[in-house]
């Protein structure tokens, strides 16, 4: 069984790697499940570690809809990607009635070339799952991650495990909530590689800064934070 760990620095991948992880999915802030890794990041990981590296496509939190210019945006940095020399992407688009938007995974399929392809996470928002693996394979992705559409991997095995047994070419790879402890439950089950940050808060201050830099207002699974006309008109008509 293969072991994927989901990195969110340099230091988690070189500690996946020290640890005898098989791969890396490259990203950068697991609070929000994930973004898109800078270019630095980019760099010092492939400089740095000698196992395969997947690199998370994904340019900001929330749904997975986006917008042309966002996709733009994705397109760029899976081309940056195949000039870096990863060995694969981990990404997918959605629709907004919680459906696979085939057309827009298909062209970031295509630019990705002969890199691994893993669809997310985004996965265990699709209520026509089954007709979602199918159009995958169609595709000719090589992962699908998913929790099972639970809360995490364990609570959704079973589900897992109907895609399983349904999935002719795709490769089920359970993820969230894998640790030591349920490991061997999927490789008992047969799932060929599993995916976890194996991750913990480490303290890096010896005491609380005076004032949170975080903002529990941005963090939404619906909505998405944009800078409005109206609020930056007021401001710049009052100081210009």
């Amino acid at each position: 069984m293969k072991v994927e760990v989901c990195a969110n620095s340099l230091e988690s991948a070189l500690v996946a790697e020290h640890a005898g992880a098989d791969r890396i999915e490259l990203c950068s802030e697991l609070a929000v499940g994930g973004l898109t890794p800078s270019y630095g990041l980019l760099k010092a990981v492939k400089e740095q570690v000698s196992i395969p590296v997947h690199v998370l496509i994904r340019p900001r939190s929330g749904d997975f809809t986006y917008s042309d210019d966002e996709m733009n945006i994705m397109l760029s940095d899976i081309e940056l990607c195949l000039e870096l020399g990863f060995d694969g992407i981990v990404s997918g688009v959605l629709l907004k009635d919680f459906s696979l938007d085939v057309h827009r995974t298909q062209k970031l399929k295509a630019v990705a070339g002969n890199l691994k392809f893993t669809f997310h996470r985004a996965f265990d928002w699709i209520r026509n799952p089954f007709e979602a693996l199918a159009q995958l394979e169609t595709m000719q992705v090589d992962y699908i991650l998913s929790s099972g559409q639970q809360k995490s991997a364990p609570l959704g095995i079973e589900f897992l495990s109907e895609l399983k047994r349904k999935s002719k070419t795709v490769q089920i790879m359970p993820g969230s909530g894998v640790n030591a402890e349920n490991v061997t439950i999927f490789k008992n089950k047969g799932f060929k590689a599993v995916h976890l940050s194996g991750s913990a808060m480490v303290q890096t201050l010896p005491e609380i800064p005076i004032i949170s830099m975080n903002s529990e207002r941005f963090l939404s699974d619906d909505c998405i934070a944009l800078t409005q006309l109206e609020n930056i008109k007021a401001v710049v008509t009052k100081v210009k």
